[in-house]
């Protein structure tokens, strides 16, 4: 079973999950894009004597989004799981980071190295870099796409079914489980249908990126061990490996799975053998 609660920050609520031994070592979970905080269930009953606290990013599952016409940068995501970690009461946390978590793990480890004691890793390492002469065009086109995004919203569902199965056979299938894991708290039923909580405005790319020598003098200030647990199977592989060895203690794990790993039983259990065994 998981506990609930929320706490406020700068007038936006956000959402918490809690799993494991309240006295356990604490651990804050941080999911991927268009994924929610329920995410981190099937790894939280593989590690039953940590305390997992996962947080529902701004404009994801049950927290509010930002207001309307601020864009979701992944940059100020750091400010609201600082806010999290200073509700704790930690001056030190091990962050665990899925995919677009992960990043977002890796720009706060860099930017406050004293308040991070472990990195764990799920398929991302650090946010995407583009080459910096390649920047204003990719401004332009995030917000041609953005004005179009915005204007169209998200198409609801008829029956909670039909998102079940669309989650299971999107870009990165899930198992069922875990589809109504993720969807009950992504999903609210209207009177048009199965509508996303989602905010669609995190649909629209960003319209402002980091290039190599950003994202290059973020990892080079990680201090703390960090575990990399990359997909063999997902499609992130190539591109971090390079960015590897900035990092100075950096171990490389590649388990068979898809990018959705976390949620998948044989793949759960290993990685939580691996985050059990370097903290205890």
């Amino acid at each position: 079973m998981h506990r609930s609660w929320q706490l406020e920050v700068q007038g936006r609520r956000l959402a918490v999950m809690e799993w494991g031994d309240p006295q356990g070592v604490p651990v804050v979970a941080l999911h991927g894009w268009l994924d929610n905080a329920a995410g981190f269930t099937l790894l939280a009953r593989y590690l039953p004597q940590i305390r997992l606290i996962a947080l529902d990013l701004a404009g994801h599952g049950l927290s509010d989004h930002r207001a309307a016409g601020q864009p979701y940068y992944i940059w100020d995501n750091v400010a609201d799981v600082l806010a999290l970690v200073d509700e704790l009461k930690l001056k030190r946390v091990a962050l665990l980071g899925h995919s677009m978590g992960a990043s977002i793990a890796t720009l706060l480890a860099g930017s406050f190295p004293e308040r991070v004691s472990r990195l764990f890793l799920l398929d991302g390492l650090a946010p995407r870099h583009y080459r910096a002469d390649s920047l204003p065009e990719q401004m332009a086109a995030a917000l041609r796409k953005g004005n179009r995004i915005r204007r169209r919203g998200w198409r609801p569902y008829e029956q909670f079914e039909q998102a079940v199965q669309a989650r299971m056979g999107g870009r990165y299938p899930v198992s069922r489980e875990a589809a109504i894991w993720l969807l009950e708290r992504s999903l609210e039923q209207r009177p048009d249908g199965w509508c996303w909580r989602h905010d669609i405005a995190l649909s629209q790319p960003s319209v402002v990126r980091l290039c190599e020598q950003q994202i290059a003098a973020f990892l080079t200030r990680l201090t703390m061990p960090v575990l990399l647990m990359m997909a063999e199977r997902g499609d992130e592989l190539d591109g971090v490996e390079p960015l590897t060895e900035l990092v100075r203690d950096l171990e490389l794990k590649v388990l068979d799975g898809g990018h959705h790993m976390h949620l998948e039983a044989k793949a759960a259990a290993q990685i939580a053998d691996w985050i059990g065994e370097r903290l205890t």
